[in-house]
């Protein structure tokens, strides 16, 4: 709801309105994994999430997933919506700083793998093909799980060190810049 961004002169017009099934990715090293190992499909739309200001922590630039699905011969099959960041350099249908991330409670947490997702460029629109009585049962599935809402479905393998940690707690959306909100404290 407060927005993404993406780079349309990097995508080709014939993918400006796309519609495909949800790949879940729980991290960017997931997505890699996923897209190495022919897990993702044409008509893929690939979702990277906790890779935010909270979630990452810090936003990792979605550099791999992208090349590896030109690698692939999947740039103009296949979709990829992050809550990370991409350079400048990007191309294909890459849709990154989805505000507020999945860390943050957005909805870009509650896609569920298979979901339709309608992104259309032309009209600035990104649907999950669900009702909103589905999404509501979803966000209160989500919080009921307490501490463990809004978090990796598994354990990620990396260390963060404690500023990250830091940082992580008291980060502003990417939409509002992704900085420490000290009036938190």
């Amino acid at each position: 709801p407060d927005g993404c961004v993406v780079k349309t002169s990097g995508v080709d017009e014939s993918i400006w309105v796309f519609e495909g099934a949800a790949h879940i990715c729980e991290s960017q090293d997931d997505a890699v994994s996923d897209i190495l190992e022919d897990r993702v499909k044409p008509g893929d739309v690939v979702i990277v999430r906790y890779e935010g200001p909270r979630g990452g922590p810090g936003m990792q630039e979605m550099l791999y997933p992208t090349s590896y699905l030109k690698a692939k011969g999947l740039g103009k099959q296949c979709a990829l919506i992050t809550d990370g960041r991409f350079s400048g350099g990007t191309s294909g249908l890459s849709i990154g700083h989805v505000s507020p991330e999945a860390a943050a409670g957005g909805a870009i947490g509650l896609v569920e793998q298979g979901d339709r997702i309608r992104i259309d460029i032309p009209n600035r629109s990104i649907e999950i093909m669900i009702d909103d009585a589905e999404l509501q049962r979803r966000r209160q599935a989500m919080e009921a799980k307490g501490a463990d809402a809004w978090c990796p479905a598994k354990p990620r393998p990396r260390k963060v060190s404690k500023a990250l940690r830091a940082y992580a707690k008291f980060a502003t959306s990417a939409d509002r810049g992704a900085v420490r909100d000290i009036d938190q404290v």
